[in-house]
């Protein structure tokens, strides 16, 4: 049995989230103690107990803990990864994206295409956004070897959620291939999407691309800018996400929601501030994609290498987690990280 201290590292619900889809993968039970205890709300949240479910529900496994507010869980995964169409409802604000990566590493290796509907939270702080998994990570993990695709059938923002995210994924014919991103390279190409839902009053699609627009054609680049209004979400909000794409094929990006008393146009200073600091240190990778790629990399068959804007504790406890559960090797000298992956075999599982 897999044993996982869960204060480990960044004390976070990626760990969890990362070690149930890290045991699915290699069929050994799981149980994870100090759930989430570096955080103001330590133990399970709800975006967590239903990325516990979805596993137990892909693999036909077994769950025990699986209640708000747990910190241990015992975790059983079934011996097959089964395809098909799901539906899980966070019920809460909480993070579909975080949900959809907890399940796409197992949808590739499950014996049928995968298809998921889920429903929570899609923009929020403190969790990649709808729109960064669409845009910048996967198309690089598509690159990789993988046929995944996204659709955002509703915006959910907090606090009430309900949005929903269309997530379709074809099963693997052959190990995920290594991916190399070792130079920067110059920009070829930037862009940006400026959505709000039930804000045409007040302007703020416009007024977060003409901020961002003024600020990326000082530095000398043309933006191609879609500017979004939606009036399907539930509540409120807005969000932006700016991302450039370079002659060597990096693809960096950087995003920020609304929230009450946080202006249009700072939601948008943020975004190119994020984007350009990561593309001032000459990173390969923006600082989202340099731990979300980690788990990719440490399955697929051979060496994978790029270079990170900074080192962070999501990164240190990802590549701790592949190594003690995958067995891959990795090694990370100041930007440079190297992850030699352990080539999972589709038709192994």
């Amino acid at each position: 049995m897999i044993q996982i201290d869960g204060s480990t590292h960044s004390g976070s619900g990626t760990l969890l989230r990362y070690a149930v889809t890290l045991a699915t993968l290699v069929g050994e039970p799981l149980h994870m103690t100090h759930i989430r205890a570096k955080r103001p709300k330590p133990g399970l949240r709800p975006q967590h107990v239903e990325a516990l479910r979805a596993c137990c529900e892909l693999s036909g496994g077994r769950l025990q803990g699986d209640e708000v507010g747990s910190d241990t869980i015992y975790y059983f995964p079934g011996s097959r990864l089964n395809g098909g169409e799901f539906n899980w409802d966070i019920g809460t604000a909480g993070s579909t994206t975080m949900l959809a990566l907890t399940v796409i590493p197992l949808a590739l290796y499950a014996r049928s295409s995968c298809r998921f509907t889920l429903q929570g939270g899609l923009f929020q702080d403190f969790a990649p956004s709808a729109l960064h998994l669409q845009k910048v990570l996967l198309p690089l993990i598509n690159r990789m070897g993988a046929d995944i695709e996204t659709e955002i059938l509703c915006p959910g923002y907090v606090p009430k959620g309900h949005g929903r995210l269309s997530v379709s994924v074809n099963s693997l014919r052959h190990p995920l291939a290594p991916l190399k991103l070792l130079k920067q390279g110059n920009i070829s190409r930037v862009r940006a999407i400026s959505l709000a839902s039930h804000l045409g009053e007040e302007r703020v699609s416009e007024r977060m691309a003409a901020r961002c627009q003024s600020l990326i054609e000082k530095r000398g680049y043309p933006v191609e800018m879609q500017v979004l209004q939606d009036a399907t979400a539930i509540q409120k909000g807005a969000v932006m996400l700016l991302w450039v794409e370079t002659e060597t094929g990096c693809l960096l990006g950087a995003d920020r929601s609304g929230k009450r008393g946080r202006s249009s146009e700072s939601i948008a200073e943020f975004v190119v501030k994020t984007l350009m600091e990561d593309l001032q240190t000459g990173a390969a990778t923006d600082r989202f994609l340099a731990d979300q790629l980690i788990l990719f990399a440490a399955l697929a068959e051979g060496q994978t290498e790029y270079l990170i804007p900074r080192i962070t504790e999501h990164i240190r406890s990802n590549l701790w987690l592949v190594e003690k559960i995958l067995g891959a090797r990795t090694e990370l000298e100041e930007n440079h990280l190297q992850i030699n992956g352990i080539g999972l075999n589709p038709n192994s599982i």
